[in-house]
């Protein structure tokens, strides 16, 4: 086979199952368990004869895990697939026919479906019309739910940054791609159902949201700091850095802990980026 599926999870349950189930086990697929979750390797690799799960020594985060199941893989071509992802049962099929049509490509991106329907504002691609959905078409960002890959345009660029932990990384492997003259695709045909923050257990919930609001904050300011430098990302994030400070000390007159605590979180992940110090913060579950 010339694709391997990689899928980054961490305490995904019976999430991660449903993602498999839609997956023509012909391919083989690689998870990245971050929860090192003895149980669940046991019992995704028994359940799918086409599974393999590793379980890295701490949790890695998106980028670095990914790059881990990415080095593993021998194959041409690469899926990242997010758990809380459904494929149809051509996606594979149609991602394969548009890798063929134009050889030279970095990347190809799938179309989201949304219930029933394609979502056609969350395809997020520039100069992308309606009236040009029936072919490939030159694209310059994809969604990170599903990245297909040609693991060959990659050998002088690299691939995912692991200084991000969540958050921006596809964004800055899609900057990164088109930054040394490679080509991101659209696949028109290609259709995936993404549910969107249901990667996990939802018992994790609130512990996962805090995460996610330090992380989202941490990695919008070192991504502008990469791309732009640092007075640039300092304007970029002041509006969020005193809108938080503020709403801080709000919540915390209020009475309001829980949304005082997001906005803490926030305000934690900006500093602590903005000192220059590593994307340190973990999930307390």
């Amino acid at each position: 086979m010339d694709l391997t599926i990689i899928i980054v999870s961490f305490k995904s349950g019976e999430i991660l199952d449903r993602c498999l189930d839609s997956i023509d086990d012909k391919y083989p697929v690689i998870i990245v368990e971050n929860s090192l979750n003895k149980d669940l390797k046991n019992h995704v690799e028994k359940k799918y004869k086409n599974v393999e799960c590793i379980l890295p020594s701490e949790n890695l985060g998106y980028g670095a895990a990914n790059n881990v199941g990415i080095n593993k893989a021998k194959t041409k071509y690469l899926l990242i697939l997010n758990p809380d992802t459904i494929l149809q049962n051509n996606t594979l099929d149609e991602l394969l026919i548009s890798a063929k049509k134009i050889k030279n490509f970095a990347i190809l991106g799938p179309k989201i479906i949304d219930g029933d329907k394609i979502n056609e504002k969350e395809i997020n691609y520039n100069n992308l019309k309606k009236t040009e959905t029936s072919i490939e078409k030159s694209i310059s960002h994809v969604k990170g739910f599903a990245i297909f890959i040609n693991k060959e345009e990659f050998k002088d660029i690299g691939f995912f940054d692991e200084n991000f932990f969540l958050y921006f990384e596809e964004i800055d492997l899609c900057k990164r791609v088109i930054k040394n003259g490679k080509k991101i695709y659209l696949a028109p045909n290609a259709l995936v159902k993404h549910s969107g923050g249901q990667s996990h257990i939802k018992s994790i919930n609130t512990p996962m949201e805090l995460s996610r609001n330090w992380h989202w904050m941490w990695s919008t300011f070192y991504y502008y700091r990469k791309h732009k430098g640092f007075i640039f990302a300092l304007l970029m994030i002041s509006r969020k850095f005193f809108s938080s400070l503020i709403k801080i000390i709000f919540f915390s007159l209020t009475f309001q802990n829980a949304k005082r605590e997001i906005y803490r979180h926030r305000l934690s992940g900006l500093i602590n980026s903005i000192l220059g110090r590593k994307a340190w913060y973990r999930p307390k579950v």
